[in-house]
Parts: C-alpha cells; sequence; structure tokens
C-alpha cells in the first residue's frame, strides 16, 4: 500500500536516475528540488543506478523510506528495472523521459519533453494499474515488449554515438543492415494450447502496441487487459520486408498472411533450436533459446495525466 499522508505530513518523492541518460543532473536537480518546495513536498531522494544494479535496489529502499512515489529518469531498461522492483507493492511509479526509447511514456500519452508537465503528474493523485510479463528463469518483469530475434539484434547493434546524437533513428540504421538476415524456427505456445512452429526472422510480445515514431506493432495491445499480444514477424525475402511494412502500418487485419501473424494470451512460450538475441523493454538479456512469459493483471501503478481517468485508471487502493 502506498504510504498515506494525511494531517498535514508533507510527503517525500524518490529519483531513480541513469547518469549515463540524464545530460545536466545539477541542473535537473535544482529544477526538481525547487518545483518539490513550491508543491509542500520534501526534498527528493536520489538514488543513481549502477551497471550492477539498474533500478532495482534503489526502488527496494524507496519502498523502505516510504517514499510516496518514485521517479524514474531513464532509459527503457531503467524503467523495466523499477518496474520489477515496484510491481505488486502498491508505490507508484512516475516517469522522467530520458534516453532514446520512453516507449511506456509514448504509449501512455505522458509528457516527453516537458519536465515541469511529468513532474505535476508524477505527484498526483491519479494512477492506471498497468500489466507486466513476468519472464521466467530471469526474475524480471517488463511493462513494454520482449523480442527475440531481428528486433533484439537491432538493439544490439545500434550504434551508441549515433543514438546520443538523432536518438532512436538509430534503430533504423541497424535495422538497415539485418534485413538480408537468417530467419530462424520458433515454436510458440499460447496459454494450455497445442505448440505450433513458424519460420520468422522475430518473435515479439508486447504488453503495449506502439513503437517509435507510433508505428502500431501491436495494434490490439492494451496495458491493462490482463492478456499479452505476440507477433511473429515472416517477410521471407527483401520485397517481403515492403508487404511486412504496410501490413503493420495500415494495420490490416482481414486477410490472412504469414508474414505478420498476431496472437494474445495470458501466458507465452517461445522456443528456438538454437541461441538467439533477446531483449527485455529495449534493453538486452543473455541470448538463449527461450522466452518463457506470464502476464500479471494490473499490479504496476503508473502516474498519468488527470484527462485518463476512468474505467482504465484506478483511484489510489487507500481511497
Amino acid at each position: 500500500m502506498s504510504p498515506r499522508h494525511d494531517g498535514g505530513t508533507r510527503r517525500r518523492a524518490a529519483v531513480v536516475f541513469n547518469p549515463t541518460k540524464v545530460p545536466d543532473l545539477p541542473a535537473m536537480k535544482q529544477r526538481v528540488a525547487a518545483f518539490m518546495a513550491r508543491a509542500g513536498w520534501d526534498e527528493p531522494l536520489w538514488m543513481e543506478t549502477s551497471q550492477d544494479d539498474p533500478g532495482i535496489g534503489m526502488c527496494e529502499r524507496a519502498i523502505h523510506e516510504e517514499c510516496a512515489v518514485v521517479f524514474v529518469a531513464g532509459g527503457d531498461g531503467t524503467v523495466m528495472a523499477c518496474a520489477t522492483a515496484l510491481a505488486g507493492c502498491g508505490v507508484p511509479m512516475a516517469l522522467l523521459p530520458s534516453g532514446t526509447g520512453n516507449l511506456l511514456a509514448r504509449n501512455l500519452g505522458l509528457p516527453l519533453d516537458d519536465e515541469q508537465a511529468a513532474l505535476r503528474i508524477g505527484i498526483s493523485d491519479v494512477e492506471r494499474l498497468i500489466d507486466v510479463g513476468g519472464v521466467a528463469a530471469d526474475h524480471r518483469k517488463f511493462a513494454v515488449m520482449a523480442g527475440l530475434g531481428f528486433d533484439a539484434a537491432v538493439m544490439r547493434d545500434a550504434p551508441e554515438g549515433l543514438k546520443r546524437v538523432v536518438g532512436w533513428p538509430a534503430y533504423v540504421v541497424s535495422g538497415a543492415r539485418h534485413l538480408r538476415g537468417r530467419g530462424m524456427r520458433v515454436t510458440l505456445t499460447l496459454d494450455d494450447g497445442e505448440p505450433f512452429e513458424r519460420r520468422v526472422r522475430t518473435a515479439v510480445v508486447g504488453n503495449v502496441g506502439k513503437l517509435q515514431a507510433g508505428i502500431p506493432l501491436l495494434p490490439d495491445a492494451q496495458p491493462d487487459d490482463g492478456v499479452l499480444d505476440v507477433v511473429l514477424i515472416a517477410p521471407g525475402s527483401m520485397v517481403g520486408w515492403l508487404r511486412v511494412a504496410g501490413r503493420v502500418l495500415t494495420r490490416r487485419r482481414r486477410e490472412p498472411d504469414r508474414r505478420v501473424e498476431r496472437f494474445r494470451a495470458g501466458h507465452i512460450v517461445l522456443e528456438t533450436a538454437t541461441p538467439q538475441p533477446r531483449q527485455l523493454d529495449g534493453d538486452l538479456i543473455d541470448d538463449g533459446t527461450v522466452l518463457d512469459i506470464q502476464v500479471e493483471p494490473r499490479v504496476l501503478a503508473i502516474r498519468v495525466p488527470p484527462r485518463r481517468r476512468g474505467p482504465a485508471a484506478a483511484a489510489k487502493p487507500d481511497e
């Protein structure tokens, strides 16, 4: 449960930040501290991530310190680590988008380049409870997407220098390099159904549907519907990639097409014969032959703009 702060008691926020994604940390600290003071909140608890701990330990400390909200200032990997720690604990997460992707913020309609607006949202009482995907064996959770094959290879090989300069278009450059790669045999099991096999270039499991630039990879995905969406992409050729792009961008669903197949389930198992690149929310994990993912419905509280209050938005648990 989130700590209550009745009777005029001042509240305190935690800020978990990735130092490689925040360009001017002293200036940011000054701005955030001034905002909190104006709002009647205490000085924030600032916690820096590290290579050994991308955010889990920091969130655990924030919970122990009874912080009212955890702001996350970092890329998608930092958000994933914080989601892993905060899912199910009742302490809400707020996003101060940094880094390259910011896919969770994009999908939830949160501000990407307005720090003051993000802070206002973060100290509000409007929350949305969203699902996460729990990954067996890795003991991690993701809030956006997990991938196996092409998409993970693209993230792995995107030039870091280019990402710093141009942002997410660096992934387009990396993707172009991998278009002619080989496919893989993948066996997919959905819930308690019979396994079936496909030859594909990539398999993506999503809790939300949009990529950068609003590309609707999984157009039916909703972050709080209690299921995860899967897409298998099998272009077969360079011309096939063009058809895949057309199908995704136009959201065509009517005619069957083995190049782009979509499914939905609560438990998803992807298996390959040989180790493949894998990613969770844009963060690379070790190459492997299995992604075993179980949805955890509505366990992560995210602060959202007031206009999103409704059936998909949740009042705070102690209201």
